[in-house]
């Protein structure tokens, strides 16, 4: 599956919801609605397991996807994820990083190479 980088720098192709959606596994959306919902302390049912990726412009985004903040403001620059910002990283960026720090490693090194 090839890589799809989201804006915030989480790998899209890695995600659940995405992966449960491309290849369509009511199995997978019901085992991610369960592990989310209690990772998360929300509840969260299968049929909300559905994710095009970050990237997307159409309507199949998950749920905290819709309202990202990060991904609301990459979008208004018109960047292809956070590691094009010149602000990179900035103080919102930066609490996300402490929720997956693999973010920040996978941003770091797109920065790196620019």
């Amino acid at each position: 599956m090839e890589e799809i980088i989201s804006m915030c720098g989480l790998k899209c192709n890695e995600c659940n919801a995405y992966i449960a959606t491309i290849t369509n596994d009511n199995d997978k959306r019901e085992e991610t609605a369960k592990l989310w919902s209690q990772h998360y302390s929300v509840k969260i049912e299968p049929e909300d397991i559905n994710c095009e990726g970050c990237l997307s412009t159409g309507e199949i985004v998950f749920s905290h996807c819709k309202v990202c903040k990060v991904r609301e403001c990459c979008s208004s620059k018109s960047l292809k994820n956070c590691a094009y910002c010149p602000d990179y990283s900035c103080e919102m960026l930066e609490s996300y990083f402490k929720m997956a720090p693999q973010m920040k490693q996978t941003l770091d090194e797109i920065n790196s190479n620019l």
